[in-house]
């Protein structure tokens, strides 16, 4: 009796269910095929960076998942809202800041200089993108990716061309709005400090076609502890 007891007892609950599920049979461009075949998942909070050579098709498997390679055999299915950090920060150079931010993501002005403090550019509102530096487009940038509230945020190199500092600065920046928003990321970058500082889980692409080459946890990612600011190295 005791033991049907223990077993009646409360059950664990189930895992949810992914944010992204992902599967590539093949990509082909210029007669060529860049992918072959590529399965991937993401669960929810999770950050996982492909890493791989410069050409390897990276970028093309960050843009399937966006919707935005339509020569693809793949299937995708995304559970929640999606947000996208490209290369180059891609501002309406003619808008402010804040029409920037409240055009793209449709929010309150309220909202937007929220989303600006958040990222380190109050006060910033009334200027124009050509007026600030690298480092505050790619913090903007960060800010409209955010501020929809998104589930899955994906990065396709998103510090690069920034010096040794301010990568610094962008990689703790990203850090806590993680932390602060939970969201689940897929972070594509060719540099491994990257994915060794930000990356739950490192997926290594490589071959022609490009197939994953290696899969693993990372422990030592660098995560926010809290909402607060405090960051550090766990191991």
């Amino acid at each position: 009796m005791a033991e049907i007891l223990r077993m009646a007892g409360p059950q664990p609950r189930s895992a949810p269910p992914p944010v992204l599920d992902l599967s590539i049979r093949s990509v082909d461009f210029g007669g060529g095929s860049i992918l072959g075949p590529v399965a991937l998942s993401l669960a929810p909070g999770e950050t996982v960076a492909v890493t791989g050579p410069s050409g390897i098709g990276k970028s093309t498997l960050l843009r399937i998942v966006a919707g935005l390679v339509g020569r693809a055999d793949a299937s995708v299915t995304v559970r929640g809202r999606v947000s996208m950090v490209f290369q180059e920060p891609t501002l309406l150079s003619w808008r402010s800041v804040l029409a920037n931010l409240r055009i793209a993501c449709r929010i309150d002005r309220s909202r937007a200089l929220s989303a600006l403090s958040e990222v380190g550019l109050a006060g910033l509102g009334s200027r124009y993108p050509g007026q600030l530096s690298l480092g505050q487009r790619r913090r903007l940038a960060l800010a409209r990716a955010f501020a929809v509230g998104p589930d899955l945020l994906l990065m396709d190199e998103p510090f690069v061309s920034l010096d040794d500092a301010t990568h610094a600065e962008m990689m703790a920046l990203f850090a806590r709005l993680r932390a602060r928003h939970g969201t689940a990321t897929l972070l594509v970058t060719h540099d491994m400090r990257e994915a060794e500082a930000l990356a739950t889980r490192i997926v290594a692409l490589g071959g022609r076609p490009a197939v994953v080459t290696g899969e693993r946890q990372n422990a030592g990612a660098y995560r926010q502890l809290s909402a607060s600011g405090v960051t550090a190295f766990q191991s």
